[in-house]
């Protein structure tokens, strides 16, 4: 390793992206185009920032490690504008980031709070055009997740009710700087346009959603015991004796109705 290399922090849940190969295929399938509002999450030592800042012209790059800002604002001099904030990414307020132009979400995100991540985007998706995320495997394929198998669960209700999920490519641990323990995975979440988003609450779906998956072993009518009785969950259209695991995300809204009601 480069003597002056910045050494990944665990803390921070550091692994740097180093294969050229992986990351011309990340940039291809992001497209940046001059102008567009790129923002990237967790920039690290800028092997993805710089292409995409090439390519766009501009991008914003939210940071929490500060020894590394300074140099990448060094490798970023003539290429373009670069704006660093050095934050933790979940008090950022995208909406206010966007400042009524939308935005594109790119980044590695750390492994250890990805899931939180992914809400906290979610609570901004109205003002993202899309994002692209590179992830654990695993997590990528529970996103992606179709009802009924083992993997499906509440991340994916819940972003498929808000995202169209389109895993993209995987990542072998030996991109990265150090190897992570697990096998990566770039997904591209794109949010649905407002006439296909689904007509509920989605405070309340996600309380139908925590609870059905809460103790997902048991039916629905045993899962869902504190939050609705089965005379609701029938009056939605569904078994009570189904199991969370079976049911669409659409289920889940119709759940949603009959709670408020």
């Amino acid at each position: 390793m480069n003597a002056h290399a910045h050494r990944p922090r665990k803390r921070f849940g550091q692994h740097f992206l180093h294969d050229r190969g992986i990351l011309d295929r990340i940039v291809d399938a992001i497209a940046p185009r001059m102008g567009e509002q790129l923002v990237e999450i967790g920039p690290g030592e800028g092997a993805l920032t710089l292409p995409l800042l090439r390519a766009a012209g501009a991008l914003t790059a939210i940071e929490l490690d500060r020894d590394l800002i300074e140099p990448l604002r060094d490798k970023a001099r003539g290429v373009g504008e670069l704006i660093i904030v050095n934050a933790d990414v979940l008090t950022v307020d995208f909406s206010a980031l966007a400042q009524g132009t939308p935005i594109r979400l790119v980044g590695n995100l750390p492994y250890n709070i990805s899931t939180p991540i992914l809400f906290h985007c979610l609570e901004h998706a109205t003002t993202i055009t899309d994002m692209h995320f590179m992830l654990q495997k695993e997590v990528v394929e529970r996103m992606a997740a179709a009802p009924g198998s083992k993997t499906y669960g509440r991340l994916s209700v819940m972003l498929q009710l808000r995202c169209a999920v389109e895993p993209l490519l995987r990542v072998p641990p030996g991109a990265f700087r150090p190897p992570p323990q697990v096998d990566s995975a770039v997904v591209r979440l794109a949010p649905l346009p407002p006439g296909q988003l689904p007509d509920g609450d989605f405070a309340t779906i996600e309380r139908i959603v925590r609870a059905a998956f809460g103790q997902r072993r048991k039916t629905l009518g045993n899962a869902l015991s504190k939050v609705m009785d089965t005379g609701a969950i029938t009056a939605a259209g569904i078994d009570p004796r189904a199991r969370a695991e079976q049911l669409p995300p659409a289920a889940f809204v119709a759940l949603a109705k009959h709670v408020r009601a």
